[in-house]
């Protein structure tokens, strides 16, 4: 250690340390590292910063210098997440359940399906199902003490047996086993990967014919537009019907009711015929023949106020008005009187549909009403005066047919649009207007509610699909930015199929072609807008039946 003294490092090293003693108080005294320098006693914080002192003594802090001590990047694996960073999630994930309900936007059927495709595969991969063959094990076995062997083969060959338990049931002799596989995945998931994929139905978003519709009224509590079963549009237009026949596209004027200062408020089909009702503001009802463009016969005090609703079932015509009330009456009879009367709500009648699926509900009339109720009414019971009993003199109206079948009082706005379900006998469809916005479906048979879907903007019309089970409605007011859409749903699972949009006011009307294949809106635009919305009813029926059924070929 003397030599290592008297060394001219150790005088270097004595030197040094003398050096410090003389600068560094007593109070913050460090110690010398011989290697990396002068160490403070005390630990530093994270924020401090290296001072120097300038001619008048006060320290200023030295700039903060970034060392970097490695130059290997390790990248962060935060967002790391394989359906995150291929967009096969959504991105808001799972969502916490709340009292709000989440306004449904459009699917995209593309990602959802890739979304279940790889759940399936990620669930086979990292969980196996439990029938997976494993390796065989041995079972646990006293061990004997050693003995001398009595036989003098010792080694004994068996053929392997399925009644041995010990036996591997595992056959590696087999081509198809997972020990031969060259592929990454197990055999589950290569059988879902080659599958054949389901073919999603796309729809248009742009409508394929636009017509202008001059003084077509912006009014909610109005039915101006309706499609026959001989493929002609009819549509009100201030004082004026006109006919718009699709397969020439040729327009016609069936009526004008500028003479008798009159405005239409409603146009209604009759199912099968060219029969037209028309209901105007003053309260008449005309019943016209469009093939001759000729007047049949006018109620000329049908109601005592505008009939905004109209609907017909076979030679029955239902007015719906502003006094309140739901007229039925037989257009065969010459009498004008109807022979009933129904007064089931308290406001305006805005909604009338009649079933026509010819089931057990084949009598049944829904009406909305701007009271926010839905009525449901069975005028099988209905009793004519003179027939069923009742006597002369008797005010029509009185009997069982005059209290609704059900009446319903969830909706919370006023009533348009209603719909009943031609595939589900006695299901139907009620939307609510602008404090409402929810789309309601209701059993007629049990007077309960089946389903409900809040669609975020006031729902003006409703009509279900002939060739699929899907539901079209249209809107108006909105409190999300999508507003004046047209939206087609899924049923029973309520998602939404297509959003189609055009139009820049309120879709007040809506009417289906007879194939059910084209749907028509209008709104207070203005203009009337077809749109390709559902699948050919031919292709559907060339899918399901068999080529090899030749007996529907036979005459």
């Amino acid at each position: 250690m003397s030599g290592l003294k008297n060394s001219p490092f150790g005088k270097r090293l004595r030197a040094s340390h003398q050096d410090t003693d003389e600068d560094t108080p007593q109070r913050g005294r460090s110690r010398i590292n011989p290697i990396f320098g002068v160490a403070p006693l005390s630990t530093p914080s994270l924020d401090s910063r290296p001072t120097s002192s300038d001619s008048s003594g006060r320290q200023t802090p030295e700039p903060r210098v970034n060392r970097e001590y490695s130059d290997r990047f390790v990248p962060s694996r935060d967002a790391g997440d394989i359906r995150t960073s291929y967009h096969l999630m959504d991105e808001g994930g799972p969502h916490t359940p709340s009292k709000n309900r989440i306004i449904p936007s459009e699917s995209d059927a593309l990602k959802e399906q890739a979304n279940s495709i790889f759940t399936s595969i990620l669930h086979t991969e990292v969980t196996p199902s439990e029938s997976r063959p494993a390796s065989p094990t041995r079972p646990p076995t006293t061990s004997a003490l050693p003995t001398t062997p009595s036989r003098k083969r010792l080694f004994t060959y068996n053929s392997p047996s399925t009644s041995n338990p010990t036996t591997p049931t595992r056959r590696l002799d087999t081509p198809t086993d997972e020990a031969y596989s060259m592929s990454p995945v197990r055999a589950e998931s290569r059988q879902l990967l080659e599958s054949p994929r389901r073919q999603l139905r796309s729809v248009c978003k742009t409508p394929y014919r636009v017509l202008d519709a001059p003084d077509l009224a912006d009014d909610f509590y109005l039915n101006l537009v309706d499609w026959s079963s001989t493929n002609v549009l009819g549509v009100g237009l201030g004082s004026c019907v006109y006919l718009w026949t699709a397969h020439t596209a040729a327009v016609s004027k069936l009526c004008d009711l500028s003479s008798s200062q009159d405005t239409v408020s409603s146009v209604a089909w009759v199912q099968k015929g060219t029969t037209l009702a028309i209901g105007t503001l003053s309260g008449r009802l005309h019943i016209y023949d469009a093939s001759t463009l000729q007047l049949q016969r006018t109620y000329s005090q049908a109601h005592t106020q505008r009939i905004g609703a109209l609907a017909w079932n076979a030679q029955v015509l239902s007015s719906g008005s502003r006094d309140r009330t739901v007229h039925h009456r037989d257009v065969r009879e010459p009498s004008t009187r109807p022979f009933r009367r129904c007064a089931g709500h308290r406001q305006e009648v805005c909604g009338l549909r009649w079933s026509h699926d010819g089931g057990p509900q084949a009598a049944m009339l829904a009406s909305g009403g701007n009271d926010n109720k839905v009525c449901i009414w069975d005028l099988r019971g209905s009793r004519r005066p003179g027939i069923g009993g009742t006597t002369p003199g008797t005010p029509t109206g009185v009997g069982a047919g005059d209290q609704p079948l059900w009446k319903f009082h969830e909706h919370t706005a006023a009533v348009k649009a209603l719909a009943w379900d031609p595939h589900v006998s006695g299901v139907l469809a009620t939307g609510g207007g602008t404090q409402d916005k929810t789309i309601r479906f209701w059993n007629v048979f049990n007077g309960t509610m089946l389903n409900e879907l809040d669609t975020g903007s006031q729902v003006c019309n409703l009509t279900w699909s002939l060739t699929s089970h899907e539901l079209v409605s249209t809107h108006g007011f909105s409190s999300t930015t999508a507003q004046n859409q047209i939206c087609i749903w899924k049923y029973p699972s309520l998602n939404m199929v297509a959003s189609l949009t055009g139009h820049t006011h309120r879709v007040l009307y809506l009417a289906m072609s007879p194939d059910g294949e084209t749907i028509v809106t209008g709104a207070g635009d203005e203009t009337l807008r077809f749109w390709n919305a559902f699948p050919k009813k031919e292709d559907r029926e060339s899918r399901r039946e068999s080529k090899l059924d030749f007996g529907r070929l036979i005459r």
